[in-house]
């Protein structure tokens, strides 16, 4: 999931509010900034005017799905109503964990929440090759599938600790390989 905080021009927040209700996204925040005035020197004349314009600012806090937040960035960009002369920043956060608060369990990977057993480990998927996420897949599942036997009788009381005793077991025998090359001959006969 993303989070997206915006700094907006006041005005138009009844116009984002109204295009977030359509694409189905909460607000979490909206804060209205008292001490930020964006203040522009207003060209032209005005009768008793003081030819200074100050634009009135908010934050806002939202959170989406990843497929959602490039349509959320695009309509903010759009609707925020700041000058053209003032820097318009957008500020996106990857959220890793959920956490109920009443029972503070964490939910650590909610894009796939709607999944069948929901994902442990919180390594960045993008770093990983495609073979790297497929084992590390398979062994998240075969935990899943016997972590209680583990948990009895090998005391594996986590994933990352049965990531552990799985590499630590193959070392060994790896080692020994190494150390004695085995040659195959093939008949050829």
């Amino acid at each position: 999931m993303k989070k997206i905080e915006a700094i907006i021009n006041r005005k138009n927040y009844p116009m984002i509010r109204t295009e977030l209700d359509v694409l189905g996204i909460e607000i979490i925040d909206k804060r209205n900034l008292e001490d930020s005035k964006f203040i522009t020197k207003s060209t032209g004349s005005r009768a008793g005017g003081t030819g200074v314009r100050s634009t009135m600012l908010a934050k806002i806090e939202l959170a989406m799905q990843d497929k959602d937040a490039r349509a959320v960035l695009e309509m903010i960009s759009k609707l925020s109503g700041l000058p053209p002369n003032m820097p318009q920043k957008i500020f996106v956060f990857d959220m890793n964990e959920m956490v109920d608060g009443s029972t503070l369990e964490g939910q650590a990977d909610m894009e796939i929440e709607h999944s069948k057993s929901p994902r442990r480990f919180v390594t960045k998927r993008n770093r990983l090759v495609p073979l790297q996420k497929r084992t590390l897949y398979k062994l998240e599942e075969m935990y899943d599938n016997n972590a209680e036997i583990l948990e009895t009788d090998y005391r594996i009381k986590s994933f990352a600790d049965f990531v552990n005793y799985c590499i630590m077991k193959q070392l060994p025998s790896m080692q020994k390989q190494l150390d004695n090359p085995t040659i195959l001959y093939e008949d050829n006969f």
